[in-house]
């Protein structure tokens, strides 16, 4: 077992996975967005699993559920940010489809992994 446990969330690894699919897909973007839609791409689709690594290493459930919250509001911010780069067809079709496909898979164990920690909380309380 690993001693970083977040490191075991499947939820973790897709993230990364979406990180990866990000960089891949900016390699195409117009030199004058590098500084622009690429660079707020890259710090929103790597703020998604850094949020749950550094929420799973708090001591409380409720504090590691405030920072999946946080890791699901950058989440949202690559897929809006990913639309508008569909609007400016920087990406295809193709490519929208499969990053959309993997935001509605990580936002689903965000929330999943939310509820848990919440009911978790709540439970635990004297």
């Amino acid at each position: 077992m690993d001693s970083f446990g977040f490191r075991d969330l499947r939820v973790y690894q897709t993230s990364r996975d979406l990180v990866k699919t990000i960089y891949s897909v900016l390699a195409a973007y117009p030199s004058n967005e590098q500084y622009a839609l690429c660079d707020q791409l890259r710090r929103a689709s790597v703020s998604v699993p850094s949020n749950i690594a550094e929420g799973m290493s708090r001591s409380s459930d409720k504090e590691k559920a405030h920072f999946i919250e946080i890791s699901y509001g950058s989440l949202m911010e690559v897929l809006c940010q990913m639309e508008i780069s569909k609007e400016l067809n920087y990406v295809t079709e193709e490519q929208m489809k499969d990053i959309e496909n993997q935001i509605t898979i990580i936002a689903k164990q965000l929330s999943k992994l939310r509820t848990t920690l919440s009911n978790s909380s709540l439970n635990s309380k004297p």
